[in-house]
């Protein structure tokens, strides 16, 4: 016998609590928002901010005090000392730098902690420095890397979905031009990008690429939570980070497709000549109940590596892991309360059966009887 998580087909009515779902969603976007707003913006890390960072790890437990008076004498301007696990004995320093970078960086922090704690011997075990320029550089490519994806999945889901490669490909490149052409001339990347995909959606909107509209809103809840939730728990954005936002916009997309093909398929049984035809809310519902099973074991399996990778994981990748495992939860969340229920509201049953009902340009496998 296989095994199965759920015995039965479930009847949960997803589409009806989609309103609760809206105010929880916005709950947590307000709490992001606030967040973000009282901090001043996102906190960047030195990756994307410039300066340097230097870990530390004393043999013998210390106070951040402590540290912190050792390297009064250095000339570290805006020293923060954050501690890193849980023994009091690994530290992280960070700091700006002056405009001429120290060369000897690491022996002068290692001979102020000396000098000043001789009965605690310390090591520097990573020491990472990055000039201003660089770091606006790559906080620019970061945006715009995540300003792409959406593009490319616009594209795709529109074409698979909707059959509009052509429509959403020529949108794709007009927008990823415009926005590539302001950086070229000079102008703030960051606007650039968030007039980019404010112009993303009206397209989509304008054209009834609904499938797409639904799927590029369930990625920016999932950006938007996780980033003021970060911000919320004093996580600064850096490169892991980055990587992190954009695995969970790959695997996010990939548990919408699923739901999306699911009512697709469901949208294709139709009868064309059928005297009662089923609502996009009746749809939804099924759609969701099937394929719920998948959901959840997907899911939870990603989120038992996620935390083994938090908490085993070390000082290094704990904010990467941090950042996916909280992706993965409001993920699956979008996808099911997010991405499908916003078909409701641009479209209804008859339109989405038209563009379902589309036929491939390929027979499929035993069509006629023959395989």
């Amino acid at each position: 016998m296989g095994f199965a998580l759920l015995s039965r087909q479930t009847n949960i009515d997803f589409a009806g609590l989609r309103r609760i779902a809206y105010a929880i969603s916005g709950l947590f976007i307000v709490i992001g928002l606030f967040a973000i707003i009282m901090n001043g913006g996102l906190r960047y890390g030195v990756d994307f901010a410039g300066g340097a960072m230097v870990q530390v790890q004393f043999e013998q437990p210390i106070a951040d005090e402590q540290v912190k008076t050792a390297l009064q004498n250095v000339s570290l301007s805006g020293l923060t000392v954050q501690q890193v696990g849980s023994e009091d004995r690994d530290y992280m320093l960070r700091f700006s730098l002056d405009a001429v970078e120290n060369q000897d960086l690491r022996e002068q922090v290692s001979g102020a902690l000396k000098s000043s704690i001789p009965d605690n011997p310390s090591s520097i075990q990573r020491l990472e420095t990055v000039g201003p320029k660089v770091g606006n550089d790559l906080r620019n490519m970061a945006i715009e890397a995540l300003f792409y994806a959406v593009l490319l999945i616009t594209v795709y889901i529109s074409g698979r979905f909707e059959h509009s490669w052509f429509i959403a490909g020529a949108m794709a490149v007009v927008l990823w031009g415009a926005v590539y052409g302001a950086g070229y001339l000079g102008f703030n990347r960051l606007i650039g990008v968030a007039i980019g995909l404010l112009v993303t959606l009206v397209c989509c909107w304008k054209l009834k690429l609904n499938f797409a509209l639904g799927a590029i809103l369930a990625l920016l809840h999932d950006v938007m939570v996780t980033l003021g939730l970060l911000t919320l728990m004093g996580v600064e954005i850096d490169l892991n980070v980055i990587a992190a936002l954009l695995t969970l916009v790959g695997y996010s997309i990939n548990d919408t497709i699923v739901v999306y093909d699911r009512i697709r398929e469901n949208l294709r049984a139709i009868p064309a000549d059928a005297t009662e035809k089923p609502t996009m809310y009746g749809i939804i519902n099924k759609s969701v109940n099937q394929t719920l099973a998948r959901t959840i074991m997907t899911s939870a399996t990603t989120l038992v590596a996620c935390l083994a990778l938090y908490l085993l994981g070390g000082s290094v990748i704990h904010d990467f892991a941090f950042t996916i495992t909280m992706g993965v939860v409001f993920g699956t969340f979008s996808s099911v309360f997010v991405a499908a229920p916003i078909l409701m509201a641009f479209g209804n049953a008859d339109l989405y059966h038209k563009k379902a009902s589309k036929n491939d340009d390929y027979e499929r496998p035993g069509e006629h009887g023959i395989v």
